[in-house]
């Protein structure tokens, strides 16, 4: 029979041995508070870059207190989890226009439900070891900065680009919480950020969102633009998108700390539906029932068929005029939706533009 632990620092060891055998990359031990970073999310609504994302400025402190959130929380145990797919091709698929670009995070299953339930389960294990205990797991469902909560347990550091950059690993991970009442031993707070004179993330935008360093406006973010916004993307934006139809990679790919990303052994990460061969004529054509029935445990499912389709269709305005893309545009010109149409109408006239230039 295995013995328990008989103090905290042996406690935590055996939670880092099952959390690896869980299949996490890592996980850090941190105290129950953002510090500084409330600060920094303060500043951040109070400049409006957060658009229509509302949830981030409700909840008050229990977004920046985690014991505020769940009473008794003394630590925070943090884990990422890698999900680079193998092949992850992601510049000849940006630079072939005809293609969907999906950011690389969406290929597979929802990551959401797997790291939820790893974390349950790490949960159980070391219930198994030292009898009950207060813990609440999360994975982006609550108010929870985990970023900032990662670097307090040594994960690494937010980088220019505001991800979580790891100094073995790049930024190509989920990351998930277990609040907890155990008085576990803390982690080095704060790795030392390493990004240097480096702002070649900032550069490489194709919107510009960064409006400097470690300061991201959203609302010009193309991940927001296709995940976020519900309604019409801003005309100014929409030939910037290029084929970018789901999400946005583009200042992680040019991060030189990326090299160092490791392809995640997770099958669940692998692309699905062929997601990530897939052009944008094929993607268009799918109706809601496909769409559903393909997006089925995706988080692509989350923005409707609806957003599906505005986003597709901006990707096909950007795309090279050919009898194919033009057909597929035509066959939604009189779709219900008006948000379809009117993004289906500006597609049709960059198109039309096109050909008499």
């Amino acid at each position: 029979m295995t013995m328990p632990p008989t103090n905290p620092a042996d406690l935590a060891e055996r939670i880092r041995d099952m959390a690896t055998a869980l299949g996490f990359q890592q996980l850090g031990i941190s105290a129950a508070s953002t510090g500084q970073h409330a600060d920094h999310l303060q500043r951040w609504l109070d400049a409006g870059y957060h658009g229509e994302m509302q949830w981030m400025a409700s909840h008050g402190r229990k977004r920046t207190e985690p014991a505020e959130l769940v009473p008794g929380t003394l630590r925070v145990l943090s884990v990422r989890m890698d999900y680079l797919p193998p092949e992850p091709d992601m510049a000849r698929c940006l630079g072939q226009p005809e293609r969907a670009y999906i950011s690389r995070y969406a290929l597979g299953r929802d990551y959401h439900k797997l790291m939820r339930r790893r974390l349950q389960q790490l949960a159980e294990h070391i219930q198994q070891l030292i009898g009950p205990f207060g813990y609440r797991a999360f994975v982006d469902s609550a108010p929870v900065l985990e970023r900032a909560l990662a670097t307090q347990a040594g994960l690494g550091w937010i980088g220019k680009n505001t991800m979580l950059i790891n100094r073995r690993a790049g930024s190509y991970f989920f990351l998930g919480e277990l609040f907890t009442d155990l008085p576990l031993p803390l982690d080095d707070a704060h790795e030392q950020e390493h990004c240097g004179r480096c702002t070649a993330c900032l550069e490489r935008c194709p919107t510009q969102a960064f409006t400097g360093p470690w300061s991201l406006d959203a609302r010009r973010c193309i991940s927001y633009l296709t995940i976020e916004l519900k309604d019409s993307i801003p005309l100014e934006l929409r030939p910037l998108m290029g084929n970018r139809v789901f999400g946005c990679d583009d200042c992680q790919m040019v991060c030189p700390w990326n090299r160092f990303a490791k392809p995640s052994a997770e099958d669940d990460f692998s692309p699905r539906q062929r997601l990530d061969q897939a052009s944008l004529v094929e993607l268009f054509r799918w109706d809601e029932a496909t769409y559903l029935a393909r997006t089925k445990g995706s988080a692509i499912r989350r923005i409707g068929h609806e957003r599906w389709l505005r986003n597709l269709a901006v990707g096909l305005g950007n795309a090279t005029s050919s009898i194919p893309v033009i057909e597929a545009l035509r066959s939604r010109s009189t779709h219900p939706s008006e948000l379809v149409r009117e993004h289906v109408a500006w597609a049709l006239a960059r198109h039309q533009t096109t050909s008499q230039d």
